[in-house]
């Protein structure tokens, strides 16, 4: 592959994907692959600045949630993502423009529409290869959480219940790119999912592992 393989994972609050996210580099890194981990909001000085406001600050307008989401996304694209697929690296994503979708559209009822030309513009055109939502119900999710809860943590069930549903809209979008795996199952199971769709695309491009 001349480019680099670049893996987003999705969903709400409790599903897993950090520690999906975390399996997945842990295997490409076993198999001697050249693979960048990172996040959103962060993944670079500036973005996990931003990740503290938007995290641990107070209440803010969903534009201003929106704008620096978007700040913390183009800084990530242009000085890591961007040249890490360009160098035929492999970068794996806990959250990528999708989740502006799901929850400052869907969640805060922002357009869609206008919520996408910006995404578009932030990330040069640049979409997943492969994007897994890991789905499971909103109760079933908020169960799994425990602990001090962040700013977004805090919402009601709505909230994420919008989410959620905007979420499994997109997917129904981009079936071929966007696979739904149900979070609800044992961790293990899980990977062997995600494995075996990272697996099926892989050999599309000649590659075997």
């Amino acid at each position: 592959m001349k480019r680099g393989l670049f893996i987003a994972f999705e969903g709400i609050e409790g599903v897993g994907k950090s520690t999906q996210a975390k399996n997945l580099y842990d295997f490409f890194l076993e198999k001697g692959m050249e693979v960048f981990l990172t996040r959103e909001p962060g993944g670079t000085d500036l973005g996990e600045s931003i990740r503290e406001i938007l995290i641990n600050g107070g209440a803010m307008h969903e534009i201003t949630e929106l704008l620096l989401m978007l700040a913390s996304r183009n800084e990530l694209v242009r000085t890591k993502i961007l040249p890490y697929l360009d160098k035929g690296k492999y970068v794996i994503s806990d959250r990528f423009y999708m989740s502006s979708l799901a929850y400052q559209g869907g969640g805060r009822g922002l357009n869609l529409k206008f919520v996408n030309r910006l995404n578009k513009i932030v990330t040069a055109g640049l979409k997943p290869d492969l994007t897994f939502i890991l789905d499971m119900p909103v109760d079933a999710s908020f169960k799994r959480k425990s602990g001090k809860r962040d700013r977004f943590e805090q919402e009601v069930s709505l909230f994420y219940e919008k989410v959620r549903k905007t979420y499994l809209y997109l997917a129904k979008k981009a079936p071929k790119k966007v696979k739904i795996i149900d979070a609800g199952k044992e961790s293990k199971e899980v990977f062997k999912e995600v494995l075996f769709y990272v697996k099926q695309y892989l050999l599309t491009k000649g590659v075997i592992l």
